[in-house]
């Protein structure tokens, strides 16, 4: 029985393997930098505009629950 997918080394998957997590990290690590930098210029900004991001945020974070537990019940 033949098939059409490559062959691959084990020692190709092992580095695959541990490049993963790596790469996880590092997204993590700018993801992380980019929300601390934002929090802080929006704190300068004052309050209320912290206030209308809290709510904006809030509610995109309502609206993605409630369209996962829609999605998910079907």
């Amino acid at each position: 029985m033949a098939t059409d997918t490559p062959a691959t080394s084990p020692a190709a998957d092992a580095l695959l393997g541990q490049l993963f997590p790596l790469w996880h990290l590092v997204i993590g690590g700018f993801v992380l930098l980019v929300l601390v930098l934002s929090v802080r210029r929006l704190a300068a900004r004052g309050q209320t505009r912290m206030t209308t991001a809290l709510l904006v945020t809030g509610t995109a974070i309502a609206g993605l629950t409630a369209l996962g537990i829609f999605f998910d019940a079907r």
